[in-house]
């Protein structure tokens, strides 16, 4: 026993002594001296080191992939006209063709259409979110913020239920219409909209650089613009026409292309 002490205690004086060292050599001093002593605690009571789970800033994710993406957006805003960072940025979901369109403009001019990203997976129909666990995406008009941690890489977070949804869900009766929706990275998703890794740091950083932080985003089953309302189902909830006229009219306000 006298032997293991004797181990323990030497390992316990050399981590001390690497900890210090690594405190006047690193940036991060802090960092080093927490994650030095969770080593020694586990030496100490001879249990694994159990590392807490990393939670990044939206600056540390722009850090990684900030370079890259506007590397990629800076030709597709100078080929419209537009100068990047814009000062405006929205975005529009159309469910029957799979696509998202960026949209953006200075402070002096109107909305500009900039591209289009091909949706990868959106689970459910045509028609809104009514309900936890009914795997559709909502249909309306929302805002988005950053969401820097996310296990779909990266994301932002649309204010589902925002205040329409749930004064819909209050005229139906509904008490659970559901919530944690976002646009995001990888190729699957059951309510939410995932658009691939790539193009999730494009919008992500995008939505960073962009001067007025309102982002909107526009989801709706058909392009308004160029496609017939949907015929009325009787199934349908009896508030649908009317959200459905206020998606039309927002469309309205952005070019086709």
């Amino acid at each position: 026993m006298g032997s293991f002490f004797k181990k323990r205690r030497r390992v316990i004086i050399a981590l001390a002594a690497v900890s210090l060292l690594c405190s006047f050599l690193t940036p991060y001093p802090m960092k080093v001296l927490r994650r030095v002593k969770r080593m020694v605690v586990s030496v100490v009571e001879r249990k694994p080191v159990v590392e807490p789970p990393v939670i990044y800033t939206a600056e540390d994710q722009i850090a990684t992939y900030g370079a890259a993406a506007r590397a990629r957006l800076q030709p597709k805003f100078q080929a419209k006209g537009v100068a990047y960072p814009p000062q405006r940025l929205t975005m529009v979901v159309i469910k029957s063709t799979k696509q998202l369109m960026l949209y953006a403009c200075a402070a002096d001019s109107s909305y500009k259409y900039i591209c289009s990203y091909p949706v990868l997976a959106a689970s459910g129909v045509l028609g809104p979110k009514l309900r936890e666990g009914d795997c559709q995406v909502p249909e309306g008009l929302y805002n988005l913020t950053l969401e820097p941690n996310t296990p779909y890489h990266l994301a932002l977070r649309l204010n589902y239920p925002n205040p329409t949804d749930w004064a819909h869900a209050k005229e139906d009766g509904r008490e659970q219409p559901g919530s944690d929706i976002l646009v995001h990275g990888k190729e699957c998703s059951i309510g939410c909209i995932a658009m691939g890794d790539p193009v999730s740091e494009d919008l992500f950083v995008a939505a960073y650089d962009t001067a007025d932080k309102n982002l909107p985003l526009i989801i709706a089953p058909v392009d308004f613009r160029t496609t017939a309302i949907p015929a009325a189902s009787a199934t349908d909830p009896k508030w649908l026409p009317e959200l459905y006229g206020q998606i039309k009219a927002a469309l309205a306000e952005l070019p086709v292309n």
